[in-house]
């Protein structure tokens, strides 16, 4: 019968490829160095290949390696994937879940739903990670994060989402902008080029694009004199008289222009600026979780 590798090589393999240092991986896998180097060792002997190359500057994967580390990690998420199967078969959202979550929606929503979770699932051992949406998906699809709060829509590859809610835009300026007391406004009243809106990489800059070019047919050049990191950067911006801007109303309810004395105005007809949702990997042991704790958020919400 051939011999195969047991986990504990193969985390160890993992470690030492994700470190690049036997003394890293050794803190990491709670083992001793010389520990962690003979398990290494018995790998490359079960195997019939050198997988590291050790030098003074470190450890360096072979080619052999990387295939093999390639397939290690494969391996443990799929033995995760079991345990996780197994407990969520006998107690759904106990311990450790994975949740991603972007910018722009983690601190609006986080600190209305995290007790409504807490109270839910008091087995539950939630680590947050905040991000910007491509990489959190990246992280879905690398087995890094179980699921990932996300404005929809987004197309991504061996992706599934479900929609929460919808999060209406709301136009923002100050009060001497010539569109703070229009008797009514309008979706095309509003050019992109002249609005602050947040850096590449945020997808409420992408949605807030997208509206303008449904209304504006033809338009899609943004303002490039000016892109902010954080929605709080935008509204200080605002507050300053350098432009008006977009802002979901998940953000306004929350108080992110409270006491700045902005004009925050809905569009007629309203605008849905974007969907809130919840996302995980495809053929996710913890789909079925991602599902029920997006619900507990819907229902925190007032969904």
């Amino acid at each position: 019968m051939t011999q195969l590798p047991t986990l504990r090589q193969l985390r160890f393999l993992q470690a030492l490829a994700d470190e690049g240092s036997f003394s890293r991986a050794a803190e990491i896998t709670h083992v001793t160095q010389p520990t962690l180097s003979a398990g290494i060792k018995e790998l490359e002997g079960i195997l019939g290949a050198t997988l590291v190359e050790r030098g003074a500057r470190g450890a360096t994967l072979t080619p052999a390696g990387e295939a093999a580390v390639a397939r290690a990690r494969i391996v443990l998420t799929e033995a995760e994937d079991l345990v996780h199967a197994a407990r969520a078969a006998g107690e759904p959202l106990s311990g450790p879940f994975r949740l991603g979550v972007i910018p722009t929606i983690a601190p609006f929503l986080l600190p209305k739903a995290l007790p409504a979770i807490r109270a839910a699932h008091p087995q539950l051992e939630l680590f947050l990670r905040e991000d910007l949406t491509h990489r959190l998906v990246d992280a879905l699809k690398d087995r890094r994060l179980d699921a990932a709060l996300i404005a929809l829509p987004y197309d991504a590859q061996n992706i599934e989402t479900v929609s929460l809610m919808e999060d209406e835009f709301l136009f923002a300026a100050h009060r001497d902008h010539p569109l703070a007391d229009a008797e009514r406004l309008t979706p095309d009243r509003v050019s992109a080029d002249a609005l602050l809106l947040l850096e590449d990489g945020h997808c409420l800059r992408d949605h807030a694009l997208s509206m303008c070019a449904a209304s504006r047919p033809g338009e899609d050049a943004a303002r490039s004199d000016f892109a902010a990191t954080s929605l709080h950067t935008l509204v200080q911006m605002v507050k300053s008289g350098l432009g008006a801007t977009l802002l979901p109303k998940l953000a306004v309810d929350a108080g992110l222009a409270d006491h700045l004395d902005l004009v925050i105005r809905r569009f007629d007809p309203p605008v849905s600026g974007r969907s809130i949702g919840m996302a995980w990997r495809k053929g996710s042991a913890r789909a079925e979780e991602a599902r029920a704790l997006g619900q507990d958020i819907k229902r925190a919400m007032g969904g």
